[in-house]
């Protein structure tokens, strides 16, 4: 029987089946290979004497380390532009995270109600040339919600951002019920509280849906220097066309992506922090010798 892992707790996993819900373990073999039964994964599994057993994990075509989830198609990176105030780096963050794993990223701009156009344009301009598609919503009162909830049909949605951004607050309004505890901002450290206790895929309009848990740093310390430019898409036209191969746009003479920057067709601010990410990286690498 085939079905996937929709939740794990305490050695225990849940595989939704079309026979419904079923409860399991995982064979010991797993003990002795590099594979351990995931959120998302999809599995063979046997019943003997009333009790499920994982046999099999397929291959992933997506696997995310923070949460851990595998086999997602899709992000919804939700950020608050005002409360907490949106933290550029860390969303350019999360969109590598999706780039390097093969995810679709969608931007959820929450709280529209507290943000200015100014403010919501800065975000629109500094992607603008990536393709990402922007929504603009408000979880609490369901403003384009209804678009977000169209989207979860047939695909595996994660959806991640930092503490305090409204994740939990947007689940349950996809979902139209309380379904997860949600948190105030703290006045003190501007950001939210940990209510989600962990992460489980949850079914919504022929979709799955995790939701996991808050933070406000992420660290991406796995992409090399070489890569980093294939998960900026603004870039994608330009890599073939620079005068070396291989470029990093960075310092190189006839660098194509230098050039776009100069003239306004490649946000300044994004490729910035390109420039800074790919510098973070040199440290790092030169730091293990």
């Amino acid at each position: 029987m085939q079905g996937i892992i929709i939740k794990g707790i305490g050695g225990f996993y849940y595989i939704k089946t079309e026979d419904g819900v079923i409860e399991c373990k995982a064979r010991g073999k797993f003990r002795y290979t590099d594979v351990t039964p995931m959120v998302g994964d999809k599995v063979d599994i046997q019943i003997e004497k009333g009790k499920g057993v994982i046999e099999k994990i397929f291959p992933r075509d997506s696997e995310l380390i923070r949460p851990q989830v595998a086999n997602v198609t899709q992000a919804f990176v939700v950020f608050a532009i005002k409360n907490p105030d949106l933290n550029f780096e860390l969303l350019n963050k999360f969109l590598i995270q999706c780039e390097h794993n093969n995810i679709v990223p969608m931007v959820c701009l929450n709280k529209i109600d507290l943000s200015s156009e100014t403010e919501i344009k800065e975000v629109s301009d500094m992607l603008s040339g990536t393709g990402y598609q922007i929504l603009l919503i408000n979880a609490k009162t369901g403003v384009k919600t209804d678009r977000l909830k169209e989207m979860l049909e047939d695909n595996i949605t994660v959806l991640c951002g930092p503490s305090g951004a409204g994740k939990s607050t947007l689940l349950n309004k996809l979902l139209g019920k309380e379904y997860m505890k949600t948190g105030n901002i703290s006045e003190k450290i501007g950001r939210g509280k940990h209510t989600t206790r962990h992460s489980e895929l949850i079914e919504v309009n022929n979709g799955l849906v995790v939701d996991t848990p808050g933070f406000s740093t992420l660290e991406i310390n796995y992409i090399e220097k070489d890569d980093l430019r294939n998960y900026f898409p603004e870039f994608y036209d330009y890599n073939d066309k620079c005068k070396f191969r291989g470029c990093l746009h960075y310092k190189e003479p006839g660098c194509k992506v230098i050039e776009a920057v100069e003239k306004g067709k490649i946000n300044k601010a994004r490729y910035e922090f390109y420039i800074k990410y790919l510098q973070e990286i040199n440290e790092r690498r030169n730091n293990r010798w």
